[in-house]
């Protein structure tokens, strides 16, 4: 960082320095960004949820049904009527069953391979939510960096504004230069310093922005950001981005695997209509007057599927694949329209940065060096200085914004290809 005159430094530096105090952590790259991210941000941690939640349902569906265990007490003589052999009362009995459920159809395995299914789609959900906050986290670091970027050259710019204010203070004082041309070039110093200010609360809400994507509690404990805006030379063919597209986009693959859950949702239901079957075994014992007695009994229960054959939830399952299908297919149509458009605007950011590279920034700074050189010669007006530092200042905060956008371009085009990094 540059170090500023007096007062210049006092204003832009020190509220720099209280911004970052008490921050002993070393400025992320983008990298190190996007990795916080996907361990610290709170709204992808509750979708990752989805994934536990799943296996949990995985392991309900591989249970098989409990038994159950029934026992009971009969012709007890409770009242005191006292069972004889005249009054032929009873005889007492106690009982003890079990009956087990007999799932047919293949119910449990099809309950399993659903719950795998549904597993896999919200694992590719959690990736295609990863994948849009990829993006904005990138995103919100060019926005850093292009906002410190700003905020340097509105520093120099103020700076340099100090050095023509003294040095027409030092013509004003020789008799060299007219009052009123030194108070305009303290009003112009003026502004360069509240410009800086602004551009230095720019950068903050940039960083503040891109430590909440970060998952940090303390916003300030993000006091810079480390490297240079992306800049690929080469951009693959349309063709390769389309097919990576459609093989890679998380979100895409999710929708495929939400088809795969619905089918095997089918599956399950249909295998619904055929009616499990209940079996028990008991056993009683008699306690009468003439004797007592043991016996046992075998049940078999077997439901009559007269009215209900799970008719409702098979024509469900059937439309949920219809629908997940339909999702699918129109999100693959839109795919090669937002690949291309990705494409497109890639390439014209990178020919807008090489145009201003080529002519536009070796042009703007010599004006400026000229016109600076010329007025303190006294041979340029201050306003043609203040037009010629406008010009070179306008024409470097395009170049900062041309490097950001084509950087942003280009983790666009990574993330509509599914290149985003893998959480």
């Amino acid at each position: 960082m540059r170090v500023l005159g007096w007062p210049a430094a006092a204003l832009v530096l020190l509220p720099a320095a209280a911004w970052g105090a008490g921050s002993p952590q070393a400025a992320p790259t983008i990298e190190q960004a996007v990795a916080e991210m996907l361990d610290n941000n709170l709204g992808l941690l509750a979708e990752r949820a989805n994934i536990a939640i799943a296996e949990a349902r995985i392991l309900s569906a591989s249970l098989r049904p409990n038994p159950v265990l029934s026992a009971g007490a009969d012709h007890l003589d409770l009242l005191g009527t006292g069972f004889d052999e005249n009054n032929a009362a009873g005889p007492s009995e106690v009982n003890l069953r079990a009956d087990f459920t007999i799932e047919r159809g293949g119910k449990r395995k099809l309950r399993v391979e659903a719950a795998r299914r549904a597993r896999t789609a919200a694992e590719w959900s959690f990736q295609a939510a990863a994948r849009s906050l990829i993006l904005d986290t990138q995103n919100a670091f060019l926005d850093a960096i292009a906002a410190r970027e700003a905020w340097r050259l509105a520093q120099a710019d103020s700076e340099n504004f100090e050095r023509i204010v003294a040095i027409n203070a030092a013509r004003e004082k020789a008799g060299d230069l007219a009052k009123v041309e030194l108070m305009r070039t303290r009003l112009a110093a003026l502004q360069a310093r509240n410009n800086a200010r602004q551009m230095q609360l720019r950068w903050r809400k940039a960083l503040t922005r891109l430590a909440a994507l970060l998952g940090r509690r303390d916003p300030a404990s993000l006091r810079d950001v480390e490297g240079e805006p992306r800049r690929d030379r080469e951009i693959p063919p349309l063709e390769e981005l389309v097919e990576r597209a459609s093989r890679e986009r998380p979100d895409i693959a999710s929708l495929r695997a939400e088809v795969e859950r619905a089918a095997a949702e089918i599956a399950l239901q249909q295998a619904g209509a055929k009616q499990d079957l209940t079996w028990g075994a008991e056993y009683r014992r008699q306690q009468g007057v003439n004797g007592t007695g043991n016996s046992t009994g075998i049940f078999l229960q077997v439901p009559l599927p007269v009215f209900n054959r799970n008719q409702g939830e098979i024509a469900r399952a059937l439309q949920e694949r219809r629908q997940a299908e339909l999702r699918l297919r129109a999100r693959e149509r839109a795919l090669a329209g937002e690949v291309q458009d990705a494409y497109q605007q890639c390439r014209t950011a990178r020919e807008l940065l090489e145009e201003i590279e080529r002519s536009m920034l070796a042009q703007a700074r010599q004006v400026r060096d000229i016109t600076e050189y010329s007025y303190k010669r006294g041979e340029a007006t201050l306003l043609e200085l203040l037009d010629a530092r406008r010009a070179f200042n306008e024409t470097m905060q395009g170049y900062q914004e041309a490097r950001a956008e084509y950087a942003r371009a280009l983790y666009l085009l990574d993330a509509v290809t599914g290149k985003a990094v893998k959480p």
